[in-house]
Protein backbone atom coordinates (compact mmCIF):
# COMPACT_ATOMS: atom_id res chain seq x y z
CA UNK A 1 0.00 0.00 0.00
CA UNK A 2 1.09 3.51 -0.69
CA UNK A 3 0.05 6.69 1.17
CA UNK A 4 -0.58 9.78 -0.92
CA UNK A 5 -1.16 13.32 0.52
CA UNK A 6 -3.48 15.59 -1.38
CA UNK A 7 -1.81 18.87 -2.21
CA UNK A 8 -5.09 20.84 -1.83
CA UNK A 9 -6.58 19.54 1.44
CA UNK A 10 -3.50 17.89 2.96
CA UNK A 11 -5.46 14.71 3.57
CA UNK A 12 -3.67 11.39 3.40
CA UNK A 13 -5.20 8.41 1.75
CA UNK A 14 -3.83 5.02 0.80
CA UNK A 15 -3.88 3.38 -2.61
CA UNK A 16 -2.82 -0.04 -3.79
CA UNK A 17 -0.05 -0.84 -6.11
CA UNK A 18 -2.09 -0.67 -9.28
CA UNK A 19 -3.68 2.65 -8.32
CA UNK A 20 -0.32 4.13 -7.32
CA UNK A 21 1.16 2.98 -10.58
CA UNK A 22 -1.71 4.57 -12.51
CA UNK A 23 -1.34 7.86 -10.65
CA UNK A 24 2.44 7.81 -11.04
CA UNK A 25 2.07 7.13 -14.71
CA UNK A 26 -0.40 9.97 -15.01
CA UNK A 27 1.97 12.36 -13.23
CA UNK A 28 4.87 11.25 -15.30
CA UNK A 29 2.93 11.66 -18.56
CA UNK A 30 1.82 15.14 -17.51
CA UNK A 31 5.38 16.18 -16.57
CA UNK A 32 6.67 14.63 -19.76
CA UNK A 33 4.16 16.53 -21.85
CA UNK A 34 4.95 19.73 -20.01
CA UNK A 35 8.66 19.22 -20.47
CA UNK A 36 8.16 18.45 -24.15
CA UNK A 37 6.08 21.58 -24.55
CA UNK A 38 8.70 23.69 -22.75
CA UNK A 39 11.47 22.21 -24.77
CA UNK A 40 9.56 22.81 -28.01
CA UNK A 41 9.03 26.43 -27.02
CA UNK A 42 12.69 26.79 -26.07
CA UNK A 43 13.72 25.19 -29.36
CA UNK A 44 11.39 27.54 -31.21
CA UNK A 45 12.91 30.58 -29.47
CA UNK A 46 16.46 29.30 -30.09
CA UNK A 47 15.58 28.71 -33.72
CA UNK A 48 14.21 32.23 -34.17
CA UNK A 49 17.24 33.74 -32.40
CA UNK A 50 19.65 31.70 -34.50
CA UNK A 51 17.85 32.70 -37.69
CA UNK A 52 17.89 36.37 -36.70
CA UNK A 53 21.55 36.14 -35.67
CA UNK A 54 22.47 34.37 -38.91
CA UNK A 55 20.59 37.00 -40.88
CA UNK A 56 22.33 39.82 -38.98
CA UNK A 57 25.76 38.24 -39.44
CA UNK A 58 25.02 37.60 -43.11
CA UNK A 59 23.96 41.21 -43.63
CA UNK A 60 27.04 42.42 -41.74
CA UNK A 61 29.38 40.17 -43.77
CA UNK A 62 27.76 41.24 -47.02
CA UNK A 63 28.10 44.91 -46.07
CA UNK A 64 31.75 44.44 -45.06
CA UNK A 65 32.55 42.51 -48.27
CA UNK A 66 30.78 45.12 -50.42
CA UNK A 67 32.57 47.96 -48.60
CA UNK A 68 35.97 46.23 -48.97
CA UNK A 69 35.28 45.52 -52.64
CA UNK A 70 34.22 49.13 -53.25
CA UNK A 71 37.32 50.44 -51.44
CA UNK A 72 39.59 48.11 -53.38
CA UNK A 73 37.97 49.10 -56.69
CA UNK A 74 38.29 52.81 -55.82
CA UNK A 75 41.95 52.32 -54.84
CA UNK A 76 42.72 50.46 -58.05
CA UNK A 77 40.91 53.06 -60.11
CA UNK A 78 42.85 55.90 -58.44
CA UNK A 79 46.15 54.06 -58.97
CA UNK A 80 45.25 53.39 -62.59
CA UNK A 81 44.34 57.02 -63.20
CA UNK A 82 47.58 58.21 -61.52
CA UNK A 83 49.63 55.76 -63.61
CA UNK A 84 47.97 56.89 -66.84
CA UNK A 85 48.53 60.57 -65.97
CA UNK A 86 52.22 59.90 -65.13
CA UNK A 87 52.68 57.97 -68.36
CA UNK A 88 51.10 60.74 -70.40
CA UNK A 89 53.27 63.38 -68.69
CA UNK A 90 56.45 61.29 -69.23
CA UNK A 91 55.59 60.76 -72.91
CA UNK A 92 54.83 64.47 -73.39
CA UNK A 93 58.09 65.57 -71.69
CA UNK A 94 60.22 63.03 -73.60
CA UNK A 95 58.67 63.91 -76.96
CA UNK A 96 59.02 67.67 -76.34
CA UNK A 97 62.72 67.28 -75.40
CA UNK A 98 63.36 65.04 -78.40
CA UNK A 99 61.57 67.39 -80.80
CA UNK A 100 63.44 70.39 -79.38
CA UNK A 101 66.85 68.69 -79.79
CA UNK A 102 65.83 67.52 -83.27
CA UNK A 103 64.95 71.11 -84.29
CA UNK A 104 68.28 72.40 -82.94
CA UNK A 105 70.24 69.76 -84.89
CA UNK A 106 68.21 70.46 -88.04
CA UNK A 107 68.93 74.21 -87.76
CA UNK A 108 72.66 73.56 -87.21
CA UNK A 109 72.76 71.20 -90.20
CA UNK A 110 70.95 73.74 -92.40
CA UNK A 111 73.35 76.48 -91.26
CA UNK A 112 76.36 74.25 -92.08
CA UNK A 113 74.87 73.49 -95.50
CA UNK A 114 74.35 77.22 -96.20
CA UNK A 115 77.93 78.00 -95.16
CA UNK A 116 79.23 75.20 -97.38
CA UNK A 117 77.22 76.47 -100.36
CA UNK A 118 78.42 80.03 -99.74
CA UNK A 119 82.05 78.84 -99.62
CA UNK A 120 81.53 76.83 -102.81
CA UNK A 121 79.98 79.84 -104.58
CA UNK A 122 82.84 82.07 -103.42
CA UNK A 123 85.40 79.55 -104.69
CA UNK A 124 83.58 79.37 -108.05
CA UNK A 125 83.52 83.16 -108.27
CA UNK A 126 87.24 83.40 -107.51
CA UNK A 127 87.98 80.67 -110.08
CA UNK A 128 85.90 82.49 -112.74
CA UNK A 129 87.68 85.76 -111.92
CA UNK A 130 91.09 84.09 -112.25
CA UNK A 131 90.05 82.51 -115.55
CA UNK A 132 88.93 85.89 -116.86
CA UNK A 133 92.25 87.44 -115.83
CA UNK A 134 94.17 84.63 -117.56
CA UNK A 135 92.06 85.00 -120.72
CA UNK A 136 92.63 88.79 -120.75
CA UNK A 137 96.37 88.28 -120.29
CA UNK A 138 96.42 85.77 -123.14
CA UNK A 139 94.52 88.21 -125.39
CA UNK A 140 97.04 90.96 -124.64
CA UNK A 141 99.91 88.57 -125.34
CA UNK A 142 98.34 87.56 -128.67
CA UNK A 143 97.96 91.23 -129.67
CA UNK A 144 101.57 91.91 -128.78
CA UNK A 145 102.69 88.90 -130.82
CA UNK A 146 100.63 90.08 -133.79
CA UNK A 147 102.20 93.54 -133.66
CA UNK A 148 105.67 92.03 -133.36
CA UNK A 149 104.90 89.72 -136.29
CA UNK A 150 103.87 92.66 -138.47
CA UNK A 151 107.06 94.51 -137.56
CA UNK A 152 109.06 91.38 -138.29
CA UNK A 153 107.45 91.04 -141.73
CA UNK A 154 108.34 94.61 -142.58
CA UNK A 155 111.89 94.15 -141.42
CA UNK A 156 112.08 90.91 -143.39
CA UNK A 157 111.08 92.68 -146.60
CA UNK A 158 113.76 95.32 -146.01
CA UNK A 159 116.30 92.62 -145.32
CA UNK A 160 115.36 90.76 -148.49
CA UNK A 161 115.84 93.91 -150.52
CA UNK A 162 119.21 94.57 -148.96
CA UNK A 163 120.18 90.91 -149.36
CA UNK A 164 119.31 90.97 -153.04
CA UNK A 165 121.52 94.01 -153.48
CA UNK A 166 124.33 92.42 -151.49
CA UNK A 167 124.11 88.97 -153.10
CA UNK A 168 125.94 90.02 -156.18
CA UNK A 169 128.72 91.50 -154.17
CA UNK A 170 128.95 88.55 -151.81
CA UNK A 171 128.78 86.05 -154.68
CA UNK A 172 132.15 87.12 -155.91
CA UNK A 173 133.56 87.10 -152.40
CA UNK A 174 132.13 83.62 -151.81
CA UNK A 175 133.69 82.22 -154.91
CA UNK A 176 137.03 83.45 -153.77
CA UNK A 177 136.54 82.01 -150.31
CA UNK A 178 135.20 78.57 -151.37
CA UNK A 179 138.58 77.00 -151.46
CA UNK A 180 139.43 78.42 -148.08
CA UNK A 181 136.11 77.19 -146.60
CA UNK A 182 136.62 73.69 -148.01
CA UNK A 183 140.00 73.55 -146.38
CA UNK A 184 138.63 74.78 -143.03
CA UNK A 185 135.77 72.28 -143.31
CA UNK A 186 138.12 69.40 -143.78
CA UNK A 187 140.15 70.52 -140.80
CA UNK A 188 136.98 70.99 -138.66
CA UNK A 189 135.64 67.53 -139.59
CA UNK A 190 138.89 65.92 -138.70
CA UNK A 191 139.00 67.79 -135.36
CA UNK A 192 135.37 66.79 -134.52
CA UNK A 193 136.04 63.19 -135.46
CA UNK A 194 139.03 63.05 -133.18
CA UNK A 195 137.04 64.75 -130.38
CA UNK A 196 134.04 62.40 -130.53
CA UNK A 197 136.23 59.34 -130.83
CA UNK A 198 137.92 60.42 -127.62
CA UNK A 199 134.52 60.94 -125.87
CA UNK A 200 133.24 57.55 -127.06
CA UNK A 201 136.33 55.90 -125.74
CA UNK A 202 135.99 57.65 -122.37
CA UNK A 203 132.32 56.60 -122.14
CA UNK A 204 133.17 52.99 -122.98
CA UNK A 205 135.82 53.04 -120.28
CA UNK A 206 133.28 54.41 -117.74
CA UNK A 207 130.77 51.73 -118.70
CA UNK A 208 133.37 49.05 -118.24
CA UNK A 209 134.28 50.45 -114.82
CA UNK A 210 130.61 50.49 -113.75
CA UNK A 211 130.09 46.94 -114.96
CA UNK A 212 133.16 45.84 -113.07
CA UNK A 213 131.92 47.65 -109.90
CA UNK A 214 128.47 45.99 -110.17
CA UNK A 215 130.07 42.61 -110.60
CA UNK A 216 132.10 43.14 -107.45
CA UNK A 217 129.27 44.55 -105.29
CA UNK A 218 126.60 42.32 -103.67
CA UNK A 219 122.86 42.78 -104.21
CA UNK A 220 122.32 44.07 -100.66
CA UNK A 221 125.04 46.68 -101.01
CA UNK A 222 123.57 47.97 -104.28
CA UNK A 223 120.09 48.12 -102.80
CA UNK A 224 121.36 49.95 -99.74
CA UNK A 225 123.17 52.36 -102.03
CA UNK A 226 119.82 53.38 -103.62
CA UNK A 227 118.17 53.61 -100.18
CA UNK A 228 121.03 55.75 -98.89
CA UNK A 229 120.72 57.98 -101.94
CA UNK A 230 117.02 58.59 -101.30
CA UNK A 231 117.58 59.11 -97.56
CA UNK A 232 120.38 61.59 -98.24
CA UNK A 233 118.26 63.50 -100.75
CA UNK A 234 115.39 63.75 -98.27
CA UNK A 235 117.59 64.82 -95.32
CA UNK A 236 119.14 67.46 -97.54
CA UNK A 237 115.79 69.29 -97.83
CA UNK A 238 114.10 68.12 -94.64
CA UNK A 239 114.65 71.27 -92.58
CA UNK A 240 113.37 73.58 -95.34
CA UNK A 241 110.62 71.60 -97.06
CA UNK A 242 109.48 69.01 -94.47
CA UNK A 243 110.25 70.29 -90.95
CA UNK A 244 107.52 68.20 -89.27
CA UNK A 245 107.82 65.09 -91.46
CA UNK A 246 108.77 61.55 -90.42
CA UNK A 247 110.96 59.56 -92.84
CA UNK A 248 112.47 56.40 -91.38
CA UNK A 249 113.10 52.78 -92.34
CA UNK A 250 110.28 50.30 -91.80
CA UNK A 251 111.59 47.88 -89.19
CA UNK A 252 108.24 46.34 -88.21
CA UNK A 253 108.17 42.81 -89.66
CA UNK A 254 105.57 41.31 -87.32
CA UNK A 255 103.27 40.53 -90.25
CA UNK A 256 106.04 38.70 -92.13
CA UNK A 257 106.82 41.52 -94.56
CA UNK A 258 107.98 45.13 -94.47
CA UNK A 259 108.73 47.99 -96.83
CA UNK A 260 111.90 50.06 -97.02
CA UNK A 261 110.85 53.52 -95.81
CA UNK A 262 107.72 55.20 -94.40
CA UNK A 263 107.04 58.91 -94.91
CA UNK A 264 104.47 60.74 -92.75
CA UNK A 265 103.90 64.50 -92.73
CA UNK A 266 101.97 66.32 -89.98
CA UNK A 267 100.55 69.81 -89.58
CA UNK A 268 101.19 72.07 -86.59
CA UNK A 269 98.23 70.59 -84.73
CA UNK A 270 99.70 67.09 -85.05
CA UNK A 271 97.14 65.93 -87.63
CA UNK A 272 98.52 63.59 -90.27
CA UNK A 273 98.43 65.18 -93.75
CA UNK A 274 99.82 62.32 -95.83
CA UNK A 275 101.62 58.99 -95.46
CA UNK A 276 103.65 57.09 -98.10
CA UNK A 277 105.16 53.59 -98.11
CA UNK A 278 108.42 53.52 -100.18
CA UNK A 279 110.09 50.50 -101.73
CA UNK A 280 113.54 50.85 -103.42
CA UNK A 281 114.59 48.37 -106.14
CA UNK A 282 117.91 48.39 -108.00
CA UNK A 283 118.81 46.46 -111.14
CA UNK A 284 120.56 43.82 -109.06
CA UNK A 285 117.40 43.19 -107.00
CA UNK A 286 115.89 41.13 -109.81
CA UNK A 287 115.53 37.38 -109.27
CA UNK A 288 114.59 34.41 -111.40
CA UNK A 289 110.88 35.00 -110.69
CA UNK A 290 110.89 38.79 -110.15
CA UNK A 291 112.60 40.85 -112.82
CA UNK A 292 109.99 43.55 -113.59
CA UNK A 293 108.51 46.41 -111.65
CA UNK A 294 105.02 44.93 -111.63
CA UNK A 295 106.37 41.81 -109.86
CA UNK A 296 106.88 43.88 -106.69
CA UNK A 297 103.59 45.86 -106.70
CA UNK A 298 101.40 43.29 -104.93
CA UNK A 299 103.74 42.99 -101.94
CA UNK A 300 104.14 46.77 -101.79
CA UNK A 301 100.35 47.22 -101.71
CA UNK A 302 100.08 44.68 -98.88
CA UNK A 303 102.80 46.50 -96.88
CA UNK A 304 101.00 49.83 -97.44
CA UNK A 305 97.72 48.41 -96.16
CA UNK A 306 99.27 46.69 -93.11
CA UNK A 307 101.18 49.84 -92.06
CA UNK A 308 98.21 52.14 -92.64
CA UNK A 309 99.80 54.34 -95.33
CA UNK A 310 97.73 56.30 -97.84
CA UNK A 311 100.08 56.05 -100.84
CA UNK A 312 102.67 53.55 -102.08
CA UNK A 313 105.67 54.46 -104.27
CA UNK A 314 108.16 52.09 -105.93
CA UNK A 315 111.53 53.81 -106.57
CA UNK A 316 113.00 51.52 -109.21
CA UNK A 317 115.97 51.11 -111.54
CA UNK A 318 114.51 47.91 -113.01
CA UNK A 319 113.69 47.75 -116.73
CA UNK A 320 116.17 50.51 -117.64
CA UNK A 321 115.23 50.39 -121.33
CA UNK A 322 111.47 50.85 -120.74
CA UNK A 323 110.24 54.09 -122.31
CA UNK A 324 107.19 53.98 -120.01
CA UNK A 325 109.17 54.16 -116.76
CA UNK A 326 111.91 56.38 -118.18
CA UNK A 327 109.35 59.03 -119.20
CA UNK A 328 108.64 60.10 -115.62
CA UNK A 329 106.10 59.32 -112.91
CA UNK A 330 103.89 56.31 -113.75
CA UNK A 331 100.66 55.66 -111.86
CA UNK A 332 99.42 52.08 -111.59
CA UNK A 333 95.96 52.88 -110.24
CA UNK A 334 94.43 50.37 -112.64
CA UNK A 335 96.18 47.60 -110.68
CA UNK A 336 96.50 48.97 -107.15
CA UNK A 337 94.96 52.15 -105.65
CA UNK A 338 97.17 55.18 -104.96
CA UNK A 339 100.40 53.58 -106.19
CA UNK A 340 103.20 55.06 -108.36
CA UNK A 341 106.43 53.82 -109.97
CA UNK A 342 109.22 56.39 -110.37
CA UNK A 343 112.90 56.70 -111.12
CA UNK A 344 115.23 57.97 -108.36
CA UNK A 345 115.42 61.49 -109.86
CA UNK A 346 111.68 61.92 -109.23
CA UNK A 347 111.91 60.93 -105.54
CA UNK A 348 111.66 64.45 -104.04
CA UNK A 349 109.25 65.82 -106.70
CA UNK A 350 106.93 62.86 -106.00
CA UNK A 351 106.84 63.60 -102.26
CA UNK A 352 106.30 67.31 -102.94
CA UNK A 353 103.45 66.72 -105.38
CA UNK A 354 101.60 64.32 -103.07
CA UNK A 355 102.14 66.53 -100.00
CA UNK A 356 100.87 69.66 -101.83
CA UNK A 357 97.83 67.77 -103.12
CA UNK A 358 97.11 66.54 -99.61
CA UNK A 359 97.44 70.10 -98.25
CA UNK A 360 94.93 71.35 -100.83
CA UNK A 361 92.44 68.63 -99.91
CA UNK A 362 93.03 68.91 -96.15
CA UNK A 363 90.34 71.58 -95.80
CA UNK A 364 87.82 69.45 -97.63
CA UNK A 365 88.84 66.40 -95.60
CA UNK A 366 88.25 68.41 -92.42
CA UNK A 367 84.84 69.53 -93.64
CA UNK A 368 84.01 65.99 -94.69
CA UNK A 369 85.11 64.64 -91.30
CA UNK A 370 82.94 67.29 -89.60
CA UNK A 371 79.92 66.33 -91.73
CA UNK A 372 80.58 62.64 -91.04
CA UNK A 373 80.81 63.39 -87.31
CA UNK A 374 77.52 65.29 -87.51
CA UNK A 375 75.96 62.38 -89.40
CA UNK A 376 77.31 60.03 -86.73
CA UNK A 377 75.82 62.30 -84.02
CA UNK A 378 72.45 62.33 -85.81
CA UNK A 379 72.62 58.56 -86.25
CA UNK A 380 73.49 58.12 -82.57
CA UNK A 381 70.65 60.46 -81.63
CA UNK A 382 68.23 58.48 -83.80
CA UNK A 383 69.53 55.24 -82.28
CA UNK A 384 69.13 56.66 -78.77
CA UNK A 385 65.62 57.85 -79.62
CA UNK A 386 64.78 54.43 -81.04
CA UNK A 387 66.25 52.78 -77.92
CA UNK A 388 64.19 55.08 -75.71
CA UNK A 389 61.05 54.32 -77.73
CA UNK A 390 61.71 50.58 -77.51
CA UNK A 391 62.41 50.75 -73.75
CA UNK A 392 59.35 52.93 -73.18
CA UNK A 393 57.23 50.59 -75.29
CA UNK A 394 58.58 47.61 -73.32
CA UNK A 395 57.82 49.32 -69.99
CA UNK A 396 54.39 50.32 -71.27
CA UNK A 397 53.72 46.74 -72.31
CA UNK A 398 54.84 45.49 -68.88
CA UNK A 399 52.68 48.10 -67.13
CA UNK A 400 49.75 47.28 -69.41
CA UNK A 401 50.13 43.56 -68.69
CA UNK A 402 50.39 44.26 -64.95
CA UNK A 403 47.34 46.49 -65.20
CA UNK A 404 45.47 43.80 -67.08
CA UNK A 405 46.61 41.27 -64.48
CA UNK A 406 45.28 43.55 -61.72
CA UNK A 407 41.97 43.90 -63.56
CA UNK A 408 41.79 40.13 -63.96
CA UNK A 409 42.53 39.70 -60.25
CA UNK A 410 39.78 42.24 -59.46
CA UNK A 411 37.41 40.31 -61.70
CA UNK A 412 38.43 37.10 -59.94
CA UNK A 413 37.84 38.79 -56.56
CA UNK A 414 34.47 40.05 -57.76
CA UNK A 415 33.64 36.54 -58.98
CA UNK A 416 34.78 35.10 -55.65
CA UNK A 417 32.69 37.64 -53.73
CA UNK A 418 29.76 36.95 -56.00
CA UNK A 419 30.14 33.23 -55.33
CA UNK A 420 30.33 34.00 -51.57
CA UNK A 421 27.25 36.17 -51.91
CA UNK A 422 25.45 33.42 -53.82
CA UNK A 423 26.49 30.91 -51.13
CA UNK A 424 25.23 33.21 -48.35
CA UNK A 425 22.03 33.83 -50.27
CA UNK A 426 21.69 30.04 -50.63
CA UNK A 427 22.32 29.64 -46.90
CA UNK A 428 19.72 32.31 -46.16
CA UNK A 429 17.26 30.56 -48.45
CA UNK A 430 17.94 27.24 -46.72
CA UNK A 431 17.51 28.86 -43.29
CA UNK A 432 14.27 30.45 -44.47
CA UNK A 433 13.07 27.07 -45.70
CA UNK A 434 14.11 25.52 -42.37
CA UNK A 435 12.25 28.30 -40.55
CA UNK A 436 9.19 27.73 -42.66
CA UNK A 437 9.38 24.03 -41.94
CA UNK A 438 9.83 24.74 -38.19
CA UNK A 439 6.90 27.14 -38.24
CA UNK A 440 4.83 24.48 -39.92
CA UNK A 441 5.51 21.95 -37.10
CA UNK A 442 2.37 21.38 -34.91
CA UNK A 443 1.33 18.92 -32.21
CA UNK A 444 -1.19 17.50 -34.59
CA UNK A 445 1.41 16.80 -37.23
CA UNK A 446 3.84 15.40 -34.67
CA UNK A 447 1.23 13.00 -33.25
CA UNK A 448 -0.10 11.97 -36.62
CA UNK A 449 0.40 8.22 -36.91
CA UNK A 450 1.33 8.01 -33.20
CA UNK A 451 -1.80 7.07 -31.21
CA UNK A 452 0.00 7.03 -27.87
CA UNK A 453 1.18 10.63 -28.18
CA UNK A 454 -2.19 11.64 -29.60
CA UNK A 455 -3.94 10.16 -26.57
CA UNK A 456 -1.58 11.90 -24.15
CA UNK A 457 -2.07 15.28 -25.82
CA UNK A 458 -5.86 14.73 -25.85
CA UNK A 459 -5.83 13.84 -22.15
CA UNK A 460 -3.77 16.93 -21.36
CA UNK A 461 -6.16 19.04 -23.33
CA UNK A 462 -9.18 17.63 -21.49
CA UNK A 463 -7.51 18.17 -18.11
CA UNK A 464 -6.72 21.69 -19.03
CA UNK A 465 -10.39 22.18 -19.96
CA UNK A 466 -11.55 20.89 -16.54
Amino acid sequence: MHEIICPHCDKAFKVDESGYAAILKQVRDKDFDKEIHERLELAERDKVSAVELAKAELRNDLQKAAAAKDAEVRDLRSKLEATEVAQRLAITDALSAVEKERDILANELAQAERERKAASELADALLASEQQKIAAAKDREIQELKSKLQATEFEKKLAVTEAVNAIAKERDELKSGINQVKLEKQLSEQSLKDKYETQIKDRDDAIERLKDMKARLSTKMIGETLEQHCETEFNRVRSMAFPLAYFEKDNDARTGSKGDYIFRDLDEAGTEIISIMFEMKNESDRTATKSKNEDFLKELDRDRTEKGCEYAVLVSLLEPDSELYNAGIVDVFHRYPKMYVIRPQFFLPMITLLRNAANNSLKYKTELALVKAQNVDITQFENQLETFKNAFSKNYDLASRNFQTAINEIDKSIDHLQKTKDALIGADRNLRLANDKAQDVTIKKLTRGNPTMAAKFAELKSQAAE
